[in-house]
């Protein structure tokens, strides 16, 4: 039986619009209702290359639906290959374009001889949300975009970098660009798509790269197993975003022994980086030991990605105890076991439980009933900070919603990530010390 959903967490598979705003010079064409494509706008972040207020749109109608928009699609297509300078057009198809059946792949096929690239992915909302949506931009690109390249033209050290969903995620540019200076540091040169100045050059670059390097729980896994069957590319899935000394020095290992690469110089970058790193945590020791101001309990309200990198953060490096653990993204059942197997290995024997939530009502009640032993620590979406206020918490908004915070370039992952972290929680723990 279907029931009203309190403080939904994602959005529907056409927000998949905002992968595409985040590679530069790529431009989504929508083919919806305006009320579609005016909602997600308001959702889609930033200006960024291409303001969403100006995506093309077919903004399909009643009359529509009865004759089809095979023809509005076409017009829309065409008059955005006139007027817009951009380097791909990506048509996505919301739900009402779906129902009615436009064929909208032999449209998009008519545009094959174009100036520039013109993919479709298909994006309607009963389909799934905007973490799905993600991954079939990404196929589209794959599949209609690229070609396989001979085997002498592939670079080993070359390495195609996914991990956080672009606006869906606030620190995605931040967590990317943090990723890229890890890899660069021991001897590889990352991949990556999303961002400013990367774009169509870099996609165009995928074919050739020695492996893909997959660093999220679920997402992008149908991708990078579509890339070693179309490329022939291996794929290094780490399921855990590396926040803290501990998480990052684990992966930059397991990095290195995948790619075979120096060991001696990997081991030296990483001394460096945990020496600094610990120097920072001794310094502040006797703020992060004090027990009083802050329960050692904490819980995190998030998408799969952000609840496991934070909770082995916050256990593996500071010592605290997971109450239980919450992911919101609707996470496909298929995945589900690996995950809660992720949460069970955490240093000192610890494991965390964990809920596969989509309803903001039921996550509270339970949080309100959880016995933290003191001021909780609760990680969250916006949709946490009315709560956290009735249990006289301390709140850090990490998950979307973020309404309170901005977010240019931070970010939390790698070594600097981790103690980017632990200044935005102690930042607010020690407002109960004043």
């Amino acid at each position: 039986m279907t029931k009203i959903l309190d403080k939904q967490r994602y959005k529907c598979a056409m927000s998949a619009m905002s992968t595409v705003q985040a590679i530069e010079g790529a431009i989504p064409i929508l083919h919806s209702g305006p009320g579609c494509a005016q909602k997600l706008s308001n959702s889609a972040g930033n200006s960024g290359h291409y303001s969403p207020n100006i995506f093309p749109c077919t903004s399909i109608n009643e009359r529509d639906v009865v004759f089809g928009g095979e023809k509005k699609l076409r017009s829309t297509i065409a008059n955005a290959l006139k007027i817009i300078d951009a380097d791909l057009f990506v048509v996505l198809t919301g739900c009402t374009a779906e129902i009615v059946g436009d064929t909208v792949e032999e449209v998009v096929d008519e545009f094959q001889d174009a100036e520039k690239p013109v993919i479709f992915a298909s994006t309607p909302g009963f389909k799934g949300n905007n973490y799905r949506g993600h991954e079939w931009v990404v196929d589209a690109i794959i599949d209609q975009y690229l070609a396989p390249v001979a085997e002498d033209e592939k670079d080993p050290h070359l390495v195609n970098v996914w991990a956080d969903v672009p606006y869906q995620d606030e620190f995605w540019a931040g967590n990317y660009r943090a990723l890229e200076r890890l890899l660069r540091a021991i001897g590889l040169t990352p991949n990556v798509i999303f961002g400013i100045h990367r774009g169509i050059k870099n996609i165009e670059a995928i074919p050739r790269a020695g492996f893909n390097l997959l660093i999220s729980p679920w997402v992008g896994l149908e991708n990078v197993r579509r890339m070693e069957e179309k490329f022939g590319t291996p794929f290094l899935h780490w399921p855990t975003l590396p926040i803290g000394a501990f998480e990052t020095s684990k992966f930059l290992r397991a990095v290195s022994a995948f790619a075979n690469l120096d060991t001696a110089v990997v081991e030296r970058y990483i001394a460096e980086r945990e020496s600094e790193y610990y120097a920072y945590i001794e310094r502040f020791a006797d703020i992060f030991l004090e027990t009083r101001a802050m329960s050692r309990r904490f819980s995190v309200v998030a998408d799969a990605q952000y609840a496991l990198a934070i909770t082995k953060f916050l256990v593996n490096d500071l010592g605290r105890l997971p109450a239980r653990q919450y992911i919101v993204d609707d996470t496909p059942q298929e995945y589900q076991a690996a995950i809660r197997g992720y949460f069970k290995d955490l240093n000192y024997h610890i494991e965390a439980d964990v809920a596969f939530t989509v309803d903001g009502y039921e996550i509270h009640e339970d949080i309100r009933h959880t016995d933290y032993h003191g001021y909780p620590l609760i990680l969250g979406s916006y949709w946490e900070k009315e709560l956290a206020q009735e249990l006289d918490a301390h709140f850090l908004n990490v998950s979307w919603p973020v309404n309170e915070r901005l977010v240019i370039n931070g970010f939390y992952a790698g070594y600097a990530g981790g103690l980017r972290l632990l200044e935005d929680i102690y930042s607010v723990v020690r407002t109960r010390f004043n």
